[in-house]
């Protein structure tokens, strides 16, 4: 019936020795029996999504004229900017995403200090180093100058918050371009201070300016906003210097961010925000199990009382592929969210239809008078094309279902074509290899004659 039936039971008991390994840690530790050293650390803490666990979900939209066009490598470039700023922030797990031609979706499970992250991700982060001459504007005031990232007009603050912007148009020496490194330093006296590095061409420009004003105010602008206005005391040619201010760690750090990874390519504008409670992600993730488990339950009975034997290996191969599945997820970090748990109960369908599409040819080469050996073999046989088109049908359905969800932002979807494909892939294996190993093991052990007893035929 199947060759090296030995070797295939190992083999499965490995594979799920490993799983359940995976399925009940938090982390994985490889360690030196003789030094007690770690030799290889693995955090397989189950990553759950904005609907299980809380935390707040933003919708930004590009701050330009409604019929301007706006270039798809720009909305992917903020994208990625927004991505690391909230990375470099402490925010595990987010999720950036371009939805459409002008907005940009971002997600964070689980988080707490949501007025950090919406200041750090609005933040256009244009840095300008302005000739102020003998003018020291005060901090926070709003500056005309006369760069703009997008035109060469003079650059016109808006001044949202009530503060009237200066009339004169200042002349920008150079901008945040020019940066090469910034890092946040702590003063006992002062607070905390940004220092930077510049590159070669911005050191000459820096160089050239402070030694031809020496006594002249500079002042450092970031959204057209005054940061600090220092004098320059001296000619500054080694490509270093420091913004100081009114800094805490938390507002310098996240001014550091938003100069370390770039100016956003075009503005940004929150359209609309959403904060979900850990109270209701616990509940979500509370009647998903429970929905899962009397599912599970029903289906037990059914295989069980209608396929007798073959129902119970049927049964035994989809909880060693829930294993399997739970532990893949675990293992690469998938995100888990409602739409996907419902993606792996919709596989775990698919993996049972493969063992129903194998037990109903099993019982008709047995009806037809073939005996155990021939109809398990048959029943593989004549199954298998059935099962392969139908799982690749749901493979290729999720690929679309993917590239749809990643095209226009809807993570809903990409959960679920996700854990779909993944455990479509997954039920292949169970029921091709693992049903078959379960079962020519299960006829080796009890070696049934009575077919109708043990077959329901």
């Amino acid at each position: 019936m199947i060759r090296n039936l030995n070797t295939r039971i190992i083999l499965v008991v490995a594979v799920l020795a490993f799983a359940l390994w995976i399925d009940f840690s938090s982390e994985i530790k490889a360690i030196n029996p003789v030094t007690s050293e770690t030799l290889y650390s693995k955090n397989v803490k189950p990553r759950l999504g904005l609907d299980l666990q809380g935390g707040l979900q933003v919708l930004l939209e590009a701050d330009v004229a409604a019929d301007a066009k706006i270039d798809p490598e720009a909305m992917d470039t903020a994208r990625s900017i927004v991505q690391q700023r909230t990375d470099a922030l402490g925010v595990n797990e987010n999720v950036i995403q371009v939805a459409g031609d002008r907005r940009i979706v971002g997600e964070f499970p689980g988080l707490e200090d949501t007025d950090a992250v919406l200041d750090t991700i609005q933040q256009t982060g244009l840095l300008e180093f302005v000739d102020t001459g003998d003018y020291s504007p005060l901090e926070g005031t709003m500056l005309y100058t006369d760069y703009s990232p997008t035109s060469d007009a003079a650059s016109t603050p808006e001044g949202a918050d009530g503060t009237t912007p200066e009339t004169t148009v200042y002349h920008t020496i150079m901008t945040g371009g020019d940066l090469k490194a910034v890092s946040v330093s702590s003063d006992n006296l002062s607070g905390y201070a940004i220092n930077f590095e510049l590159t070669s061409k911005g050191s000459d420009v820096f160089g050239d300016h402070t030694s031809a004003n020496v006594g002249k105010f500079l002042t450092i602008v970031l959204d057209k906003r005054v940061i600090s206005a220092p004098v320059i005391n001296d000619a500054i040619t080694g490509g270093q210097g420091t913004i100081s201010g009114s800094f805490t760690y938390e507002s310098a750090n996240a001014f550091a961010i938003q100069l370390r990874y770039g100016s956003l390519p075009i503005p940004l504008k929150l359209v609309e925000t959403r904060i979900i409670g850990p109270t209701l992600g616990e509940d979500s993730l509370r009647k998903s199990i429970v929905a899962g488990l009397i599912g599970m339950v029903i289906v037990a009975l059914f295989m069980t009382i209608y396929y007798r034997m073959p129902g119970i290996v049927a049964v035994l191969s989809i909880l060693i592929y829930a294993a399997i599945a739970f532990a893949v997820f675990k293992w690469f970090h998938f995100t888990l969210t409602l739409p996907g748990v419902a993606g792996f109960l919709l596989s775990t369908g698919a993996a049972l239809d493969a063992n129903i599409l194998i037990f109903e040819r099993l019982k008709e080469e047995l009806r037809n008078g073939k005996n155990l050996t021939q109809a398990v073999d048959q029943g593989w046989t004549r199954a298998w094309s059935s099962i392969r088109d139908s799982n690749l049908s749901a493979i290729i359905t999720s690929i679309i279902l993917f590239w749809f969800g990643s095209t226009f932002g809807a993570t809903i979807v990409k959960g679920f074509s996700l854990t779909l494909a993944l455990g479509v892939v997954i039920s292949l294996f169970t029921a091709i290899y693992v049903t078959r190993t379960l079962l020519a093991l299960f006829l080796q052990v009890f070696k049934p004659t009575n077919y109708e007893r043990w077959f329901g035929i």
